[in-house]
């Protein structure tokens, strides 16, 4: 279980001004963050059911007054918004598992214990591993039940680099501070760790956010599958 340290190391950053609200050059919308995502389903009940027992949302409250069936669900930071087909038979059929088609990415904390879970349940699933300057990412997609792609990965190991040359002058600090927030969010993980797994050594103080810390972009809240640690999965 992460710390409310961690979480406030996690949740306090951001990059440019308020908290929450990520690299922004002038001209652009004033966006804050994802607030959530919405899939047109043939059943909401079937896939209400997939969104809370296998990846964990939790449904909230939704608006009275919509006169549309539907359902709200949230977690990790975002939400999942259910909307029930007018017309169920003229969504297509769920098919090949495909990683280039639309889906919605996870970061998770064990792909091992995501994949164990998967075959458990029976859900198909493909995997991917991508390999960039040393660094390695698991990934692994499959379909909720009307064929939209999920995916469950360990991105978060590949560093964000803007492409653009007058980006990367301009957002070097930006740079810097995402690698100290996940420093900062990571130690602090470590010593929750510890202080749950003695009950002789009284617990040590809090990890102290470091100013970088908080003023970078949030880290995503992961998928808490299992608190075995993260292993890579092999693609041969």
């Amino acid at each position: 279980m992460v710390s409310s340290t961690t979480m406030a190391a996690a949740a306090g950053c951001g990059v440019g001004g308020g908290g929450g609200g990520g690299v922004r050059a002038p001209g652009v919308l004033p966006l804050a963050s994802l607030n959530h995502i919405s899939i047109v389903c043939r059943s909401v009940e079937a896939s209400l059911r997939f969104y809370t027992d296998v990846l964990g949302f939790v449904p909230i409250r939704r608006p009275g007054s919509f006169d549309f069936d539907g359902a709200w669900l949230f977690n990790y930071g975002i939400g999942i918004h259910l909307l029930q087909s007018e017309d169920p038979g003229s969504l297509p059929e769920k098919g090949e598992i495909n990683p280039k088609d639309n889906h919605i990415s996870f970061q998770c904390e064990s792909m091992v214990a995501v994949e164990r879970r998967l075959k458990e349940m029976g859900i198909p699933y493909v995997q991917r591993c991508v390999e960039e300057g040393g660094i390695n990412v698991d990934q692994i997609f499959f379909h909720d039940p009307d064929g939209f792609m999920i995916e469950i990965c360990n991105c978060d190991n590949l560093p964000v680099i803007p492409l653009a040359a007058d980006l990367q002058q301009q957002r070097a600090p930006a740079a810097v501070q995402l690698g100290a927030c996940k420093r900062a969010v990571a130690a602090a993980a470590v010593v929750a760790k510890q202080q749950q797994q003695s009950s002789v050594v009284p617990p040590s103080p809090p990890v102290p956010v470091t100013a970088a810390a908080a003023q970078c972009v949030p880290s995503s809240a992961a998928i808490r599958v299992s608190e075995e640690s993260s292993s890579h999965i092999s693609c041969a």
